[in-house]
């Protein structure tokens, strides 16, 4: 008779840790576009330059780097886009590492059963504890030529790993490689690069609490009015006063709608991120929050009779 699989205790799963909801900027102006294309191409380059400091800086980052980098931007934006540019630079970092550290396993894990398969006689069958042996002799020689090449990748990881080294494609290592294969993408040398460029650009701003409607860079109140605090360079496009500038456009969230207004109203922090859907051809802004977490109450079992 075979083994029956064990059942886990019971456990209550933990809820969302964020909220992000997202409406269309409608009926904006030939001028707003253009301010959005030049404050998103103009910050998204030096997005890109942070993070290749970052990532040069690779394990001997600390709090004095960031400190020097975040001081470098400020001159070219403003203090508030140069910490969020510093930070999404350190966020990617991280992500790469954890992906990283991820990969690795993955390829241990494969190592480990070829290695397992190979050990075993050709033809041999396996259980329900382990895989059997490979079917054929040109199948074993195969995959003991694939044993090799997974071992070598290994080791490069590993040796990036410890020199802190990370490779991060900023727009995307599919769009990237799309650019060899535009026939097969459906897409001209034109349509693809300006996927490219709006995938780079950096229009993100995360929210301060304690701040009027909850941001300062990116600002929205509750009558849907959208506005930016344009960085040094481009000041000149400003049309309200502080170097800001308004959109025609007014958003309205319809999922969460009341939540996203009771946080604005107490000045809570919410972040706004403005992207270019370029097939479609529509400018989208996205709200996002974090949400405290509740106290999970542990799970007990009773009896039928209570």
């Amino acid at each position: 008779m075979s083994e029956l699989r064990a059942i886990e205790a019971p456990f209550v799963a933990g809820g969302p840790s964020g909220v992000a909801v997202r409406d269309r900027l409608k009926n904006l102006a030939a001028a707003d576009e253009q301010v959005l294309r030049l404050v998103g191409a103009h910050l998204g380059a030096l997005a890109c330059g942070d993070l290749k400091t970052r990532c040069a800086d690779g394990l001997e980052h600390d709090n004095q780097t960031w400190a020097v980098r975040k001081r470098e931007l400020t001159v070219l934006s403003s203090s508030r886009w140069a910490g969020a540019i510093t930070k999404a630079s350190h966020d990617q970092w991280a992500l790469a590492r954890r992906c990283q550290a991820a990969h690795i396993a993955d390829l241990e894990a494969a190592i480990a059963t070829i290695e397992h398969r190979l050990s075993l006689p050709v033809g041999e069958k396996g259980s329900r504890k382990g895989p059997g042996g490979y079917r054929s002799a040109q199948e074993w020689h195969a995959k003991s030529r694939r044993l090799r090449v997974l071992t070598d990748r290994l080791q490069r990881e590993k040796a990036d790993q410890q020199a802190g080294i990370v490779h991060i494609v900023r727009g995307g290592k599919r769009l990237a490689r799309t650019r060899h294969h535009l026939d097969a993408a459906g897409l001209t040398e034109t349509e693809w690069l300006q996927k490219w460029q709006a995938a780079r650009w950096f229009l993100a701003a995360d929210g301060e609490s304690g701040k009027r409607y909850g941001n300062e860079t990116i600002r929205i109140t509750f009558d849907g009015e959208v506005s930016i605090r344009l960085p040094a360079p481009l000041v000149h496009l400003a049309n309200a006063p502080h170097g800001r500038y308004i959109l025609a456009a007014r958003v309205a969230f319809a999922h969460r709608g009341t939540e996203w207004a009771d946080r604005i109203e107490a000045n809570r922090a919410v972040a706004y991120r403005i992207h270019l859907d370029v097939q479609r051809g529509r400018w989208y802004v996205t709200a996002s929050w974090q949400i405290p977490p509740a106290p999970a109450l542990p799970w007990r079992l009773r009896s039928p009779t209570g």
